[in-house]
């Protein structure tokens, strides 16, 4: 079978829908990002999360492009 990738978000969404359906409360990430633990629990599941799945990855770009156009173009 050939490796396939999914969105955590994806996968993590269908798992704790089952869970509160079935009367429990899961949480992840002990109020923090969850996106570390949910594609933790993706690869415990044999999936292999996509990085672009990961909103803090777009966040950085953002951020970064966002520096490289004060520096070089001395835009605000």
């Amino acid at each position: 079978m050939a490796n396939e990738t999914y969105n955590p978000w994806t996968v993590v969404n269908l798992v704790f829908h089952h869970l509160a359906q079935q009367g429990l409360h899961p949480s992840l990430g002990d109020g923090g990002h969850p996106g570390q633990p949910a594609a933790e629990l993706l690869r415990a599941l044999g999936i292999e999360p996509l990085l672009e799945g990961d909103g803090r990855v777009q966040e950085k770009v953002r951020d970064e492009l966002a520096q490289l156009r004060e520096v070089m173009l001395d835009e605000p």
